[in-house]
């Protein structure tokens, strides 16, 4: 994967403070007792109905990324270019790490990354598993997410140690092979007391809270695992402060954090929706969230920085209130209030709109990897609308403007269109997606020949190919258009034509939203 290079753009913004109606729905996973009254002139949807077969279509295609992603010894393959790869990852520790995903079009396994993809696929299945459901397209979500969690689970031998990485970049960066052709070691690299890592641990046990939700009605045994897992993770992370890339200061070429605060409110958030604990949530009301949760300004969600979805996750708490849990928690309103103010910075008429945007609409940081944050931003916004319109909540207000659920998923729409193919390149971004997509993605086993006998070096000459790739990396989303909207298809372009796994995540969430409209749970228990 890329160095990183991170637009972090705050936002100026005001806060604003709403009375909320909350609404109470019996619920069971999977299948919803939808409510079908309206109030106020806003039409509450019940089940999955019409299916918008280009978005369907569409998550079909994206779903598919993951598992050209996958590592180990590969299950019902449908990938026929694919094979079983790194089967011996973790024997040098005497583990098993051989599942997991491969980060990018490289062959590592950062655990940072992995994990907040796994906490991403949960929260989108949590959110629209019925819809998944509708399209078929529940059971691959279902069985990504499981990839990623074994591997994270056997990552955590130990209360205080966390393996964060599998393979040595510099080694990988300098081959050009497939994964099943790899023999080059793939050392391993672990957080522990001595050299802790608060961002990856609290990560991770976000990741494993959220997943513990999504099993909960299909394997109990499985999700009280992944629980145990999440709480003693949270544990290590809190007490044992400090920032992985400190502590493993190579990793910092490749997946640097900013920070550590927000991924241990992310962490306690999840923990409080999996446990019910109300330690959680003090945790995050209380010092915790004055140091860490920026209230009265607000920042891009992406891989490194969790604040703008924890201000979203909590506003659920907000909409649809916790019998243990009242509305009127200042400070829970001020989380709310941050997850309105960057719904206004998103709306491209409100008063406070964000001027980070191309001129055809997409929200533009960072001209590295561009997509990752108007995909995140649209898959709140998304989650956002729906929550609005379960609550039967009728107006957003931006200042002087008020704008209504639709209007919020509009904006989600407009960024799931522009990577569909709505752009200046008139290009889908999705490869697979339409007539014209990318050709040359940056992405070692899409660009050999599966019959090709090559090493770690003499790959190169697939690299410098002038050829497309052999191998559709179907499902791909790459990096993106520069903010003049160009977009280079040269394979050796891996800042705009590098896919990532949570690039792929964002994706499958925000398309799963759009498939159909319905309302969502009022709880994930």
């Amino acid at each position: 994967m890329e160095g990183k290079h991170k637009g972090e753009v705050w936002l100026d913004w005001f806060l604003v403070l709403v009375l909320l109606v909350g609404t109470g729905l019996t619920i069971s996973f999977f299948v919803k007792q939808k409510i079908h009254n309206s109030k106020a002139g806003v039409a509450v949807p019940g089940p999955p109905g019409t299916i918008v077969h280009k978005y369907a279509d569409a998550l079909n295609i994206a779903m598919q990324f993951l598992d050209i992603q996958k590592s180990g010894k590969l299950e019902n393959n449908q990938i026929p270019w694919r094979g079983d790869s790194a089967l011996k990852d973790g024997s040098e520790a005497k583990l098993d790490l051989s599942k997991g995903m491969y980060d990018a079009g490289d062959h590592i396994k950062f655990g940072f990354p992995m994990a907040f993809t796994a906490t991403i696929l949960s929260w989108s299945i949590l959110e629209y598993g019925d819809q998944m459901q509708a399209v078929g397209q529940l059971d691959p979500a279902l069985d990504s997410l499981r990839w990623i969690t074994d591997y994270l689970v056997n990552a955590h031998p130990s209360d205080n140690v966390l393996y964060i990485q599998v393979g040595d970049p510099k080694m990988d960066h300098n081959c050009w092979e497939r994964p099943e052709r790899m023999t080059e070691p793939r050392p391993l690299l672990q957080v522990n007391i001595s050299a802790p890592g608060s961002d990856v641990a609290a990560e991770t046990a976000a990741a494993l809270a959220s997943a513990s939700l999504v099993f909960r009605s299909t394997d109990s045994d499985y999700s009280a695992s992944l629980l145990k897992h999440a709480i003693q993770l949270f544990s290590f992370a809190d007490n044992y402060r400090g920032y992985y890339s400190n502590s493993i200061p190579d990793i910092q070429t490749y997946y640097n954090s900013t920070g550590y605060g927000d991924e241990l409110l992310w962490a306690a958030s999840w923990l409080f929706h999996a446990t019910k604990d109300e330690s959680y949530f003090r945790y995050l009301m209380e010092e915790n969230g004055e140091e860490f949760g920026n209230l009265g300004s607000s920042s891009w969600f992406s891989w490194d920085n969790k604040l703008a979805g924890v201000y979203v996750l909590l506003s659920r708490v907000s909409f649809f209130g916790s019998k243990d849990i009242p509305n009127a928690n200042f400070v829970l309103q001020n989380y709310r209030a941050s997850a309105e103010a960057l719904m206004c910075s998103l709306l491209p008429e409100s008063p406070t709109a964000t001027c980070s945007r191309t001129e055809d609409g997409l929200i533009w940081v960072s001209e590295w990897n561009s997509l990752q944050h108007p995909l995140a931003s649209a898959l709140l916004a998304a989650i956002y609308s729906d929550y609005m319109l379960t609550s039967q909540t009728t107006k957003l207000s931006c200042y002087y403007r008020d704008f209504s659920p639709k209007d919020v998923r509009n904006f989600a729409i407009s960024q799931a269109d522009y990577l569909l193919g709505k752009n200046a390149m008139k290009m889908s971004y999705l490869v697979g997606y339409g007539d014209k997509y990318p050709q040359y993605v940056h992405h070692r086993g899409a660009s050999i020949p599966v019959n090709a006998t090559t090493g770690c070096k003499d790959g190169e000459v697939w690299l410098n190919s002038t050829d497309p790739n052999p191998n559709v990396a179907i499902g791909a989303v790459v990096g993106g258009p520069f903010l003049n909207g160009s977009f280079i298809d040269y394979r050796n372009n891996y800042m705009q034509n590098e896919p990532t796994i949570y690039n792929s995540a964002f994706t499958v969430g925000l398309l799963s939203s759009l498939v159909t409209t319905s309302s969502v749970v009022s709880s994930f228990s």
